[in-house]
């Protein structure tokens, strides 16, 4: 019987050894989420795209609707903005070409500042805008918000041709949005090739450096969870999760060890299965901490910094309302 035991630990532990190398290797590619906060008084501070009501049309019903629509715009009521805006699109003559266009944008641009993306995208497909020409005032405001939402709807095939106009009209913005779009995606190494090429973005360099230094390796974090469950949360500095897993491993394999040592192998086997799962799965889930780990730590630098330096396309927009 003395004998059974250390057979039974070598046994697992070859079992384990043997199913190390196929427990699932989490990706170190991280995918952050990148969110833009844009303060009330900088939409309001942008000036309006387009020339204001002469005297004529301000007694018009249209243009009632359209200055009630823009009151509420630049209260950012955009739910009420887009309802008076509606109002003075069904009410304008056939012949106010310009300004159906120009109501038109500010229904679309609601949506945009409101991040409704897909109804922004659905106003833009949906009206006069797809035909305008370059002299439409707002041009560049409307490619850039028509290329976020696109982007932010993962409708890519769309966002890269929306990109060939900003880089055919506006071929700085379009190195700006590049470079927005790269970041935002955690693209990293893209993200290093910007800061060394451009000049204007050298700072990236500093950015993806300090990134570098103190984000936590997966693969370590994994290593370690499997020479000594826990070892890689504690790595993480997780300290209770660590605790759990050690414990967690240590009762199963406290147990399986016990049913073998009485001879009791099927309840052994089972206690061994059910440890091999949390095993396997501790090693998985440090992964996963660490990129998660990772992912939190890209955030909290990349935002303040996207927000300091304008690469949220919404802080591109020369107006507003």
């Amino acid at each position: 019987m003395s004998n059974i035991v250390p057979r039974t630990l070598l046994s697992t532990a070859a079992l384990l050894l043997i199913l190390t190398p196929g427990c699932q290797r989490v990706p170190d590619k991280i995918e952050p989420t990148i969110q833009y906060a844009v303060q009330d008084k900088y939409l309001q501070m942008l000036p309006s795209p387009f020339p204001p009501l002469s005297i004529a049309e301000q007694g018009e019903d249209w243009a009632k609707e359209y200055h009630i629509g823009m009151a509420f715009a630049h209260a950012l009521d955009l739910y009420q903005a887009i309802t008076a805006f509606k109002r003075a699109e069904i009410l304008i003559p056939k012949e106010k070409v310009e300004r159906a266009k120009e109501i038109q944008y500010e229904i679309f641009l609601c949506y945009y500042v409101g991040k409704k993306y897909a109804d922004a995208i659905h106003a833009f497909e949906y009206s006069q805008l797809k035909y305008i020409d370059p002299s439409f005032p707002a041009l560049h405001d409307m490619f850039l918000a028509l290329y976020d939402s696109y982007l932010q709807e993962k409708n890519y095939d769309q966002a890269q041709r929306t990109l060939q106009f900003i880089e055919t009209y506006y071929p700085e913005e379009a190195e700006k949005i590049a470079v927005s779009t790269a970041l935002v995606a955690g693209e990293i190494p893209l993200i290093r090739y910007y800061g060394t090429e451009l000049n204007d973005f050298a700072y990236l360099n500093d950015f993806v450096d300090s990134y570098e230094q103190d984000k936590k390796s997966v693969g370590k974090a994994q290593f370690l969870n499997a020479v000594v469950p826990g070892a890689g949360y504690l790595y993480l500095g997780q300290p209770q999760s660590a605790f759990t897993a050690f414990l967690l491993n240590g009762l199963f394999i406290a147990a399986a060890t016990g049913f073998f040592y009485h001879g009791n192998v099927a309840a052994g086997a089972i206690f061994t299965s059910f440890e091999a799962g949390w095993y396997f799965g501790g090693i998985y889930g440090a992964g996963l901490e660490a990129k998660y780990s990772n992912e939190r730590l890209y955030e909290q630098r990349a935002t303040p910094m996207m927000n300091q330096k304008g690469l949220f396309p919404v802080l591109m927009l020369n107006y507003a309302f």
